[in-house]
């Protein structure tokens, strides 16, 4: 990324309103979805309330929380990540969505299920075995058989009934969590998709197990709940992979999943700058944008001068100017921001940011997801 002064450019347009017709805004910062694992029993307590305030009380325009279990034994491999189901998480995440809105900010859900990025016999329950739509692993390796009709009607409705909850309990909207090899990724990714049936072979047919996701959530909450799912061509253990080669294969991707419901497309990348496909210097949320028409949220080591794993190395993740973020939104490129590591080490990134006061950004360190604050 290129470094600039700072204050050579304004932050003006990270401090616009956002005015879509199922979404308003206060400006165009938003929280990414921090997997923090701080909630045991799967509940969240009183610190998570505190830890997702103390972000809007400084200026974030809308928080997606860190990703919410959706009710399925499988969902996960860690006890501590909030349950989006059962009495007591759902009552939690209301005093969380309570303590938000309070600060004059916005909040939705990431809903999730890891599918075959969990091992089997992993807690919290041991005795229910990892799915995924052909039972393999990112590297490709066969543990399990793949999902039946069953389970994939299972799933599908799990996460329907998590987009009703939230709704009810006074969330903004949902996130559908679509990215990083996870199970709906695994479907989208022909590496770990080889089906022959319904929801195997093309592109199109790939996108089957998500579009039914969409539109079951949207029958859930209704035609002005909106939806956004996240969606990255990299995967946690391959950050060279691609969903789509061409622009041609990522429209064929998209175009179904927005038919289905999709209000907002959230773009993740690891480096917000690079260039998504040769011969243009769009990035994934710039093309995302241009074919399909909808709003699209751009994120990856915005505000910082060095890659995440850097910072388990030893070395500081600096921050890092935004002029080049700030070119690109005032371009229309994308619309929305996710700000990660950045805000999860400086609950007042937003705050400083706005008054141009830089030289008092925090640096991001390995040690800020030792604790929740």
């Amino acid at each position: 990324m290129t470094k600039t002064n700072q204050e050579t450019h304004s932050a003006e347009a990270l401090f616009k309103p956002f005015t879509n017709e199922n979404l308003n805004l206060a400006n165009r910062i938003v929280m990414a979805p921090m997997t923090r694992a701080f909630s045991p029993g799967a509940v969240p307590g009183q610190d998570v309330v505190d830890y997702y305030r103390r972000r809007a009380e400084n200026g974030v325009g809308l928080i997606i929380t860190e990703g919410t279990l959706i009710n399925h034994p499988a969902a996960t491999d860690n006890p501590n990540i909030p349950n989006i189901h059962g009495e007591e998480a759902l009552a939690g995440w209301k005093r969380v969505v309570d303590a938000v809105h309070e600060a004059g900010g916005r909040i939705v859900p990431q809903l999730w299920h890891v599918g075959m990025t969990r091992k089997n016999g992993s807690l919290p329950h041991p005795e229910a075995p990892s799915i995924g739509p052909s039972g393999l692993t990112l590297t490709g390796e066969k543990v399990n058989e793949p999902m039946t009709q069953a389970e994939i009607d299972q799933v599908v409705q799990a996460f329907a009934q998590a987009a009703a909850d939230a709704k009810r309990i006074g969330f903004d909207g949902i996130e559908i969590h679509g990215a990083h090899g996870y199970l709906i990724d695994q479907f989208l990714w022909e590496r770990t998709n080889h089906r022959t049936d319904k929801y195997g072979g093309s592109m199109l047919e790939r996108t089957r197990f998500a579009v039914e996701i969409i539109e079951a959530c949207r029958r859930a909450v209704g035609p002005d709940f909106p939806i956004i799912i996240r969606l990255s061509q990299w995967k946690s253990a391959e950050y060279t992979a691609k969903l789509a080669d061409t622009p041609e294969l990522l429209g064929e991707l998209l175009a179904p999943l927005v038919e289905a419901g999709v209000d907002i497309f959230h773009c993740s990348t690891r480096r917000f700058w690079e260039p998504e496909f040769e011969g243009s210097t769009l990035n994934f949320a710039g093309w995302v944008k241009k074919l399909t028409g909808k709003p699209t949220i751009t994120v990856g080591s915005v505000g910082l001068d060095d890659e995440f794993m850097g910072s388990f190395r030893g070395k500081s993740a600096g921050t890092a100017d935004i002029n080049e973020l700030l070119v690109r939104l005032e371009q229309n490129e994308f619309d929305l921001v996710a700000i990660g590591r950045a805000l999860l080490v400086d609950p007042a990134w937003a705050d400083k940011v706005r008054g141009g006061r830089f030289d008092e950004l925090l640096p991001f360190t390995a040690d800020a997801l030792q604790r929740l604050y």
